[in-house]
């Protein structure tokens, strides 16, 4: 009798799921907080040091 030993790589596989994982969870807190941001006032934004112009640059920064 033979006895056959297969090796997967499964680490690539698991990396690209991971890598795929923190890409989406990363566009989801971008898209949140920029969300978040836009449902304050001009008011609130500025009483927090922020414009509105300044939103998406916060957003990408995450």
């Amino acid at each position: 009798m033979s006895a056959y030993e297969i090796h997967r790589n499964t680490s690539h596989v698991s990396g690209l799921f991971g890598t795929l994982f923190a890409s989406v969870a990363a566009w989801n807190d971008a898209r949140v907080t920029r969300n978040a941001l836009s449902r304050l006032s001009d008011r609130e934004l500025d009483d927090i040091g922020l414009s509105r112009a300044d939103i998406d640059s916060i957003a990408a920064r995450l």
